[in-house]
């Protein structure tokens, strides 16, 4: 299938996660985290799945590093897990933990590849979310610490670093309605866990360039908002999910400032962080998979706005339409919203799950997610068209992998896992983005 053209120096890219393709749980000097203590819960998980072995990454990395190379990709987006670096999220670093990813992280260089390094996707020592998790302050020094180490540790080697993977995701899914872990259901009353990893930020930011980091940015997930009907009310409910979902986030980060409509649900004194959060970014990186559908709450919700499914488009099998336009009005309208605050763009993360399975000769077609990547790629460039800033663009994921509450079903790799075997077999997609990355 024919692409765009994108600039010579355009850094393409793949992403993961630690807990999603890591497994060895409990090698290594790792401590628990809030996803081995969510994940033990009776209910919690699809089938009862687990990540303690997820795509063994921990044992394989090698042969995923030698997949990177074959693909040609510039860059590989990965997380390091808290509990690796600290069992307890305190204290002195597990030499253990450090000796992993010293390994794993030479040998992705030596492979001519450059680290874009994740301090956090989610994992939270156990020990730390006993202590009060995001609902505590404390949490992001905490935090902060951590990035110290990690920073001094690798600075010398990662080119881009994300101190948060996605804290709207942790504090709606899992602070407010508990899908995710620590599965709490605090509703809007998780707002002050979304302020903290605001503060985790910019004290992390702070944290790694004073240990001589650099390519310094974040990872928020966007999604444009859609009112079901074009009515006053519907508009209101809009505008409330927009400032939960991407402007709490994005606001402080770029603007040193909160939407109005979150105001009373932070702490109390939260403007007194807000220049902290505010530091100065090398990169926005934003995570692309959806629009969301949106109108004003019927009687007895308790939000003020309430969830409607988007119709009329393709469906991937993680039950998300898939709107490629929307990427480049999103990115449109960042560039508008925020205009010279906005820093270079990275898209750090897009992709679809589909029912990817080996057919009889071996080969694993997978034709729509070739369509899907094809189209966004093309809306990107529509965007970049319209004159925003965007340096690269990271598929999610490089590997199937445990996809949180939903277990192994979903799989969004260009490279097909057996969980049984671990056997690896790149997909169809595998090929056309190596066609692509290498300009063949």
């Amino acid at each position: 299938m024919d692409h765009p053209t994108f600039p010579p120096d355009f850094l393409w890219g793949v992403s993961t996660s630690a807990f999603q393709i890591e497994g060895a749980t409990a090698e290594g000097g790792r401590g628990p985290s809030i996803w081995d203590t969510f994940t033990a819960a009776e209910g919690k998980i699809a089938r009862g799945e687990d990540a303690k072995v997820a795509a063994d990454h921990y044992h394989r990395y090698s042969e995923d590093i030698a997949l990177m190379a074959e693909l040609g990709v510039g860059a590989y987006r990965m997380s390091i897990a808290w509990p690796r670096i600290q069992p307890d999220g305190t204290g002195k670093p597990n030499a253990e933990g450090l000796a992993f990813y010293d390994k794993l992280i030479d040998e992705v260089c030596a492979a001519g590849i450059a680290p874009a390094i994740t301090l956090y996707h989610w994992d939270t020592p156990q020990a730390i979310e006993d202590a009060g998790g995001w609902r505590s302050r404390d949490t992001a020094f905490r935090f902060a610490e951590y990035a110290t180490i990690v920073g001094e540790h690798f600075a010398d080697r990662a080119k881009l670093w994300i101190p948060l993977n996605e804290p709207m995701v942790m504090s709606i899914y899992g602070y407010g309605i508990g899908e995710y872990a620590p599965g709490q259901f605090l509703l809007l009353d998780a707002l002050p866990t979304a302020h903290h990893q605001n503060l985790a930020h910019g004290l992390a930011v702070q944290a790694l360039r004073a240990a001589g980091a650099t390519g310094i940015g974040t990872a928020n997930n966007h999604s444009p908002i859609w009112p079901d009907h074009d009515t006053p009310a519907d508009r209101e409910a809009a505008d409330w999910l927009d400032a939960l979902i991407n402007r709490t986030f994005a606001d402080p980060m770029l603007l040193g400032s909160y939407p109005e409509q979150v105001h009373p649900h932070l702490p109390e004194n939260f403007a007194d962080d807000l220049p902290t959060i505010a530091q100065p970014l090398d990169f926005y990186g934003v995570n692309y998979y959806e629009p969301q559908g949106v109108t004003a709450p019927g009687q007895g919700n308790p939000l003020p706005f309430e969830l409607r499914p988007i119709e009329g488009y393709p469906m991937t099998t993680n039950d998300s339409p898939i709107v490629p336009q929307a990427l480049r009005d999103l990115l449109v309208s960042f560039h508008e919203r925020y205009r010279e605050h906005l820093p270079p763009v990275q898209i750090t993360e897009n992709g679809c799950s589909f029912a990817d399975e080996p057919a009889a000769d071996g080969s694993v077609p997978d034709p729509e997610r070739i369509e899907f990547l094809a189209s966004h790629l093309q809306a990107l460039r529509e965007a970049m068209d319209a004159g925003v800033d965007v340096r690269g663009y990271f598929v999610w994921s490089l590997l199937d992998n445990f996809e949180w509450s939903k277990g192994y079903a979903p799989r969004f790799g260009l490279v097909h896992v057996d969980y049984e075997t671990q056997r690896r077999t790149p997909k169809d997609s595998f090929a056309w983005y190596r066609k692509l990355v290498r300009h063949e």
